[in-house]
């Protein structure tokens, strides 16, 4: 049986005869090939399964996929392709004592942020004080002069965070990135855990998997606090850039799921007051609360790029005057900057006089001399991100990269080195992944969702992604990434499916 031959050095012998547990830390496995304790009741399950059965189940699974219209749209110069959703089978498992010691980083690393964000637009006395650089306000693509002087309730301006995690080959766990403007991926986390349960049915009855289907609840609760109008249940929208956008499928999927609205911005409009509403056939009805999801140059042509016509004119004077929530706020992507992230142990200490406790990779400013000449002469070695592209577009892999790139970057870096920061190439870890010829270890990060407005909540668990390419650390899904079900299981309760 699969379960007893995990002592072999080797292979998992069920799984693939020449599965070989990589140097990379595996999520699943252990060095000698025996399953972490939290996934050993997933690998008991799986051993009990007939040859053939698997394959099945995953068949049966994309048709689904398909059935249902879980979908993403990749841009490419050949158009915009709508794909079926990547999805493998086999899920990440994390013990919950594990869990709870990230999701307290996480709630730790979101208040923060948000205490910097509106010190920025208002007294700045982290600036003030000498902690962070008056000159990346000056040169950041995402701060908001418009936004001068505003504090939206609670003091919270990134209401949604998506954190990028990754763990390195000793186990440490690192924030790769922080995602404060319009973070997706949460629709697929919720879709996943269905899939899954439809896959491995018999060990969700037995174990203990914690779960994360109260999201769109907890969204909609976040959502709701931000009301300008007390007493009556608020009107919320979710503002979306229509059809073509590449997170359609999640706009109309949360909206859906939360009872609120979908909207574009033609279906909007700011009247003399300032309030907000939405056209109807019934007539005009107010508008408490949008979730929006365009970016702060699209929302509103009265103040930001004139030629927009995905916003609202006027949604920044209602916003302002306090007759519509907004989430997240404008502005709140001065703080989505990958050189602002450097600085990010520095702001919790500052705000919260705690030492971190998820640690940032360790990082080069470009804009230091010193650590720019580091990073012009270890181009090989480094990965090389800009400041404010996502997506994985735009960064530079050096160990990966030609000379020739590697020189382009180096004369990009040197044009614009306010722009450019630099960590090194973490060997991040590895999960079990079904491939065409079996099964291989995949890279993989993980992107968990916290909220937070009156309160805070983080998902258990969240978006594991994973590079499908052999030996690729690009996990994200417009470049051949795919996703995985993540598995928060309480290893307390001990749990052996039938």
């Amino acid at each position: 049986m699969l379960f007893r031959k995990y002592q072999t050095y080797r292979s998992l012998m069920y799984i693939s005869h020449d599965y070989h547990v990589s140097e990379a830390y595996d999520e699943l496995l252990e060095p000698g090939g025996r399953p972490r304790f939290a996934a050993r009741a997933l690998f008991q399950y799986l051993d009990s399964l007939r040859p053939g059965e698997l394959e099945a189940r995953r068949q049966a699974v994309d048709a689904a996929i398909m059935t249902m219209g879980i979908t993403f749209t990749v841009y490419s110069e050949a158009g915009n392709i709508d794909r079926a959703w990547p999805f493998d089978i086999i899920p990440r498992v994390m013990a919950k004592r594990e869990w709870m010691r990230i999701e307290e980083g996480l709630k730790q690393r979101l208040t923060a942020l948000n205490l910097f964000i509106n010190d920025l637009y208002n007294e700045q006395r982290i600036v003030k004080d000498g902690v962070f650089p008056a000159e990346l306000i000056a040169g950041s693509r995402n701060f908001r002069p418009q936004c001068r002087e505003m504090t939206p309730r609670f003091g919270v301006w990134a209401h949604i965070s998506g954190t990028d995690l990754v763990r390195d080959k000793d186990g440490t766990v690192y924030v790769l990135e922080d995602n404060l403007r319009v973070p997706s991926g949460v629709s697929y986390m919720l879709e996943n855990r269905q899939l899954t349960k439809r896959l491995f049915p018999e060990v969700f009855q037995a174990c203990n998997i914690l779960p994360v289907d109260d999201y769109p609840t907890q969204l909609y609760d976040t959502l709701a606090a931000l009301s300008p109008r007390g007493g009556e249940r608020p009107v919320v929208a979710v503002l979306t850039p229509g059809i073509f956008n590449s997170a359609y499928f999640e706009h109309s999927y949360l909206a859906q799921q939360m009872g609120a609205f979908l909207v574009e911005g033609s279906d909007l409009m700011v009247d003399a007051d300032d309030q907000v509403y939405m056209k109807t056939i019934s007539g005009p009805r107010r508008v408490d609360v949008i979730y929006r999801r365009i970016d702060d140059d699209f929302l509103d042509p009265e103040v930001f790029r004139p030629d927009s016509v995905l916003g609202v004119p006027g949604l920044m004077r209602a916003w302002r005057s306090g007759k519509v929530g907004i989430a997240n706020a404008p502005g709140s992507g001065v703080a989505d900057d990958k050189v602002v992230y450097t600085y990010v142990p520095k702001i919790i200490r500052y705000y919260l006089d705690q030492d971190p406790i998820i640690p940032n990779v360790p990082s080069y400013l470009c804009m230091d001399d010193k650590e720019r000449s580091y990073v012009l002469a270890n181009l090989d070695k480094l990965v090389v991100k800009p400041a404010n592209e996502s997506g994985g577009y735009g960064m530079l892999i050096g160990p990966r990269a030609s000379a020739q790139e590697r020189a382009a970057f180096a004369d990009l870096i040197r044009a614009n080195p306010r722009n450019y920061m630099a960590q090194p190439t973490l060997s991040i870890s590895t999960a079990p992944t079904l491939v065409e010829d079996g099964f291989a270890p995949r890279h993989l990060d993980l992107r968990p969702f916290v909220l937070q407005s009156s309160r805070l909540y983080a998902t258990t668990g969240g978006l594991t992604r994973v590079a499908l390419k052999a030996g690729s650390l690009v996990v994200n899904s417009s470049q051949g990434g795919g996703s995985k079900d993540t598995w928060i299981v309480d290893t307390d309760d001990a749990c052996y499916p039938a």
